[in-house]
C-alpha cells in the first residue's frame, strides 16, 4: 500500500525532459502477461523492464514503486468490463450481469486476489465500474451512502466467491467432489441425532447426481446476495 500521493493524482509524464519511450499502459500490459503466466510474485521492476526491453531504473520515470505498477495492472484488467448494454432498470438483473463479468475477470487473472482489496485509490477503470454499478441501483431509492456501501458489499461478495473457487482449485478439488466429501462427512455427523436442523437441511437436497457447475453455484449465490442487498425499484414493487 502506498502512503504517498496516488499514481492517479500525478500526470502520466512530466512536462519537462524528453518524451518517454514507454507508457504506463505498456508497463501494465507487460506485468499482466507475467502475472497471468506465473503469478503476481514474478512481477518485479526488473522482470517488467526486461519484458519491454529497457533498464529497470527507467521504469521509475513512470512509477515510483512496484506497488504502483501493480495498481496499474489491476486497473487495466478492470477495463475488461463491458458497459455497452444500458442499465435495464432492474437492479438485481443489472448487478448479476456485472457479477458474471467480474467472476470471469477473476478466473482469467486470479492474481488479482493477491492484491489487497483496500488501501489504494481507485483508478479510472475502477471508477467506471463504480459509476456503472451505481447506475444499476439508481432507481432503488437507497440513500447515497447506502448505495456506495451496497456497491462495496457487492464487489466484496464477487471477490469472496472467486477466492473460494480458487482455494478449491488449489486444494485439487472441484466443486462437485468437495460437495460429495462434505455431504459424506455430514451424513456421519447427523447419524448421532444431535444436529436435527442440519439433518433437515440435508434431507432437502436435490437428487444425488444432479450436476452443479461453478457457474450455476455462482449465479445461485449472487442472486441470493444481490436480492438481499438491494430493494426493488419502485416500479417493480
Amino acid at each position: 500500500m502506498n502512503s504517498g500521493p496516488s499514481i492517479w493524482t500525478r500526470p502520466a509524464r512530466s512536462a519537462r525532459g524528453p518524451s518517454p519511450e514507454h507508457s504506463r499502459a505498456e508497463l501494465a500490459a507487460a506485468g499482466i502477461t507475467l502475472a497471468d503466466a506465473s503469478g503476481l510474485a514474478t512481477v518485479t521492476m526488473r522482470s517488467v523492464a526486461a519484458a519491454i526491453g529497457t533498464a529497470p531504473a527507467s521504469l521509475y520515470r513512470y512509477v515510483t514503486t512496484r506497488d504502483e505498477l501493480v495498481e496499474l495492472m489491476a486497473d487495466q484488467v478492470y477495463g475488461g468490463y463491458s458497459y455497452h448494454e444500458p442499465v435495464s432498470g432492474e437492479p438485481v438483473a443489472d448487478l448479476l450481469a456485472l457479477a458474471r463479468q467480474g467472476i470471469a475477470i477473476y478466473r482469467e487473472h486470479p492474481w488479482l486476489l493477491d492484491i489487497p482489496a483496500t488501501g489504494n485509490l481507485p483508478g479510472p477503470n475502477a471508477l467506471a465500474f463504480i459509476e456503472h454499478a451505481l447506475a444499476a441501483i439508481a432507481a432503488t431509492g437507497l440513500s447515497g451512502p447506502a448505495k456506495l456501501q451496497t456497491v462495496g458489499l457487492f464487489s466484496g461478495a464477487v471477490r469472496l466467491l472467486a477466492q473460494t473457487e480458487r482455494d478449491q482449485q488449489r486444494s485439487g478439488q472441484d466443486t462437485a467432489s468437495w460437495q460429495q466429501r462434505l455431504t459424506g462427512y455430514f451424513a456421519g455427523i447427523i447419524a448421532a441425532g444431535q444436529h436435527p436442523h442440519l439433518a433437515a437441511a440435508l434431507a432437502d437436497q436435490p437428487p444425488e447426481g444432479t450436476p452443479v457447475t461453478p457457474e450455476q453455484l455462482f449465479d445461485l449465490a449472487m442472486t441470493r446476495i444481490v436480492t438481499g442487498l438491494v430493494p426493488p425499484a419502485p416500479h417493480l414493487k
